[in-house]
């Protein structure tokens, strides 16, 4: 970026470009650089070097337009991908193995005193619990970092952590054996530790936080600063914080490339625009705020804000949405919405405090989740409303799964605001908001459509069991007070063999049922009418059947069913322990 003359405050009326959303968000920013204030009047866009000075730019602003809004950001993004060079899709990405298992965080479990046996407690509970965790991030405390503001022995100081700095890229005395004699079932440093934990319980990944300039304050003796200040700091001389960003991104991305075959790295401060628009191999980056398990005002804001940060976000990564605790009030609130965001869904609870109803709601008992297709994006509808704030809408996600949509459904009003933003509005637990929900909400439909589709689809309801056949363009009315939601699996109903209407849901004790279905066709033979359907998971599959079959089998063993004339619900028990699974009906 560089010093220019920025004239977007003191637009013409006339000739005034849509740069920003007044109205759906509580600041305005400019579309050069979203840390310059609108409302401030601001005039210069700082870069961090104070000899890159420039009175003009001739590429400052993109503009393009189009009748789809979510078209319009990912043509608009592939223009800019082939123009600038510099960063690549998302579609053209290696998707890390993690995003597709079940994992944990340490830290909400333990913030700093994260020791090895806490993080052994966390796995075989989790494991007990029959949702066995298969990636593992061992959060900040793990680094031999020396506070400067916290004595050795004595508590750990809130915020102190911004003043320690690095001492050796080495783990410290808890995860070494070597350097603490006392811990006699300490491993005898990290490696041997992590080699333990992933035979012992099964871990295909373990991932490791650390900051890009090593620790918050930096390198030992540096002098402390926080990480991103050291950056704009050090970018004096360098072209500026731009292209010093640029530097420091293409090394990380060439040291994972390097000794990670699978593109292992998680970005969890990777927001800004100098690293987004850097990232040609980085595939995950977090969309919010970090989690915060104390504060009543942020469970529904992190549900808005990463929904509405993957319109833009979702094109170039896959949003990360961060860990949230099972055992908590806004629990299935946040469970909800990381089935249909199409995430890695992992959690930070303590070790023994789980909430394993919810739990088994997203994890099977392989350890895999069932994960939607692309980014979870606000409906077209909720692209210029308020959720959170404006006291009458509900927020809508929309996802695709291999033959079915997914839409969840939330109310995020009445229990915080944004950040910044006064509001005469109360928080109002009771707060019962009322909506509609559509098959005409999914977004690219016709990627599950496909042949044979009869126009109608079957509509799922999570929280109340229910099924209606809809048409594409009907609606159902919905009814959510403040922290409900409800998971909607929308599958399109086709003609089978031109005499029976069918459509998979999935399992429907999972939030995401549909994402469980793998392939659906025909029984066709001169002795035989019937629909096979291959999938994975366990438990309870439903479908919409026109008509009761005669017969249902799971991997060749028959199987009783149940069928329920008056909403043509069928579903079969698939037993316990079956991973993959062909489902053979009979008519």
């Amino acid at each position: 970026m560089f010093r220019l003359r920025h004239k977007c405050c003191s637009l013409n009326p006339k000739n005034e470009l849509p740069l920003t959303m007044r109205n759906w968000y509580p600041m305005s920013y400019c579309c050069l650089c979203w840390m310059v204030n609108l409302e401030a009047a601001c005039r210069v866009i700082p870069c961090g070097d104070p000899a890159v000075v420039t009175s003009e730019s001739l590429k400052a602003v993109f503009v393009n337009s189009g009748n789809s809004p979510f078209d319009l950001v990912k043509e608009s993004m592939k223009i800019l991908e082939k123009h600038m060079g510099t960063f690549s899709l998302r579609e053209t990405k290696k998707m890390p193995g993690m995003l597709d298992w079940f994992g944990w965080c340490t830290w909400d479990a333990f913030y700093h005193q994260v020791n090895p046996q806490g993080v052994k407690d966390g796995l075989k509970s989790l494991s007990d619990g029959g949702t066995p965790a298969r990636f593992l991030i061992i959060d900040d405390g793990w680094q031999d970092v020396f506070y400067e503001f916290t004595k050795e022995g004595e508590p750990f100081v809130d915020g102190s952590e911004f003043g320690g700095r690095l001492m050796s890229i080495k783990e410290n005395s808890k995860f070494s054996k070597k350097k603490n004699e006392a811990l006699n079932e300490a491993a005898s440093d990290l490696k041997d530790f992590i080699t333990d934990i992933k035979r012992t319980f099964g871990l295909r990944y373990v991932y490791v936080w650390h900051a890009l300039m090593g620790y918050w304050g930096g390198f030992h003796p540096d002098a402390p600063a926080d990480v991103q200040n050291l950056l704009e700091t050090v970018a004096s001389g360098l072209g500026g914080r731009v292209l010093l960003t640029r530097q420091f991104q293409q090394a990380l991305e060439k040291s994972i490339a390097a000794n990670f075959q699978d593109n292992g790295i998680i970005c969890c401060m990777g927001q800004s625009t100098d690293s987004i628009y850097h990232s040609k191999r980085s595939a995950i980056t977090r969309a919010s705020d970090d989690y915060w398990p104390k504060n009543p005002k942020t469970q529904t804001l992190h549900i808005a804000a990463v929904s509405f940060n993957s319109i833009f976000l979702g094109e170039v990564v896959v949003p990360d949405w961060d860990m949230f605790y099972s055992k908590h009030y806004a629990a299935e609130f946040h469970a909800a919405a990381r089935a249909v965001g199409g995430c890695g869904i992992y959690v930070s609870d303590k070790p023994g405090s789980h909430d394993f109803t919810i739990l088994k709601r997203l994890v099977l008992p392989d350890g895999s989740v069932l994960r939607a297709k692309y980014p979870g994006r606000p409906t077209r509808d909720c692209l210029f409303i308020d959720p959170v704030m404006d006291g009458k809408s509900l927020l809508k996600i929309w996802n695709l799964n291999t033959l079915s949509g997914v839409l969840g459904v939330f109310n995020c009003q009445g229990a915080g605001g944004w950040p910044g933003l006064e509001t005469n509005i109360q928080n109002d637990s009771n707060l019962e908001l009322s909506g509609q929900i559509s098959p005409d909400d999914i977004e690219y439909f016709k990627e599950v459509s496909g042949d044979f589709w009869t126009g109608d689809c079957a509509v799922f309801s999570f929280n109340t069991g229910s099924l209606t056949r809809l048409p594409k363009k009907g609606s159902l009315e919905i009814s959510l007070k403040s922290l409900q939601c409800d998971v909607f699996t929308i599958s399109p109903i086709k003609i089978y063999n031109q005499e029976v209407q069918f459509a998979p849901i999935g399992l429907v004790e999972m939030y995401n049922s549909g994402g469980a279905v793998e392939a659906v066709n025909f029984i066709n033979n001169s002795s035989v009418s019937g629909i096979n359907i291959n999938g994975r998971g366990s438990g309870s599959f439903g479908a919409y059947s026109s008509r009761k079959p005669k017969s249902c089998s799971v991997n060749s063993e028959e199987q009783e069913f149940e069928y329920r004339g008056e909403d043509n619900l069928l579903t079969i028990m698939i037993p316990a322990r079956t991973n993959a699974w062909k489902i053979s009906i009979f008519f």
